[in-house]
């Protein structure tokens, strides 16, 4: 459905534009038959001489607005193009990776020792594998239903820990490069949705600050009627021209065949739609102590304590 919405707005235009054209020429023609009748036709002159004018302005705006409509449609393209380069990337690595280690056990004898080292090292490739997947298919389940609000009200200390525990278990990193501090605050939506908003933020900040991450998740001072949520990272830090640009769909940074991070250019577009569709903002500062980024939510919620940390352990806690 939302190709043809899509393509819903170009076919009206071009048709509007085939129309102008060919009302412009009658126009023109028939100026051309009141200018050789003589001046008593003056106000039938001067009224298609005006009409045409306009079907002339028209026209020219019109192709304007389609000239930007084809850069846009353009510029998708390449985006999808990385996007498949991504996916294609991701899939094959892995796949790879699997095939080599299943020929050598298949072909040669390994001790146990190699054995067991090949069968940690298959598991994190079908790890990753299945960390793709379930990205696809976040997005395809965001894509074609609008996340809204909820009546369900969540607390915004076990989303983050939720989602930072899984990120930790992810990339096996100790749990305390990843701090979480919270005041007890409660927004409404969807658990789903917002676990992708936290859990895309949080693993992104870990990915781009490897290999010795060290990422701070917090609760910002109090906003009236807002609950504000800062994910800070110590990586290589976003360029101010491309801030705008790495939410939109399939956008990320660098050329998709040699870039040595993983993903797909999907998941800070998630972010902000699903932030959008709540009434939510998210925006991007640099951090003025040292290198790094921080990724600042806003949401509408409420705070129902004073501020107050969470340990580091991983059932509930951050250090």
């Amino acid at each position: 459905m939302e190709p043809r919405r899509s393509m819903r707005w170009p076919i009206t235009l071009g048709i509007v534009l085939i129309g102008s054209i060919l009302a412009l020429g009658v126009g023109w023609v028939l100026v051309s038959i009141a200018a050789a009748l003589g001046s008593q036709n003056a106000a039938f002159y001067w009224t298609v001489l005006g009409v045409g004018i306009a079907l002339l302005v028209l026209v020219l705006v019109g192709v304007v607005v389609y000239l930007l409509l084809t850069i846009k449609a353009i510029a998708l393209s390449q985006r999808q193009s990385n996007f498949i380069d991504s996916v294609t990337h991701e899939l094959k690595s892995p796949l790879a990776s699997l095939k080599l280690y299943l020929q050598t056990l298949t072909m040669r004898s390994v001790d146990v020792q190699q054995q067991a080292d090949f069968h940690r090292f298959m598991l994190e490739d079908v790890e990753r594998l299945d960390t793709l997947i379930d990205h696809l298919l976040d997005a395809a389940k965001t894509l074609h239903r609008k996340p809204s609000a909820s009546d369900e009200e969540l607390s915004v200390q076990l989303l983050l820990t939720q989602s930072r525990d899984q990120v930790v278990m992810r990339y096996r990193i100790h749990p305390s490069s990843v701090k979480v501090i919270a005041s007890a605050s409660m927004v409404r939506g969807r658990q789903a949705d917002l676990d992708i908003v936290f859990r895309n933020l949080i693993d992104n900040a870990v990915k781009y600050s490897m290999p010795s991450p060290q990422v701070l998740v917090e609760v910002c001072s109090e906003k009236l009627g807002m609950v504000c949520v800062r994910v800070i990272d110590n990586g290589p830090g976003i360029p101010v021209a491309l801030r705008r640009k790495i939410f939109r769909r399939f956008v990320r940074i660098g050329n998709e065949l040699e870039r040595s991070t993983p993903g797909t250019g999907l998941g800070l577009f998630l972010v902000r739609s699903i932030l959008r569709s709540l009434k939510g903002r998210i925006t991007i500062h640099d951090r003025t102590d040292e290198q790094g980024t921080i990724f600042e939510v806003n949401l509408p919620g409420r705070y129902v304590a004073q501020k107050d940390s969470l340990s580091a352990t991983p059932s509930a806690s951050l250090n």
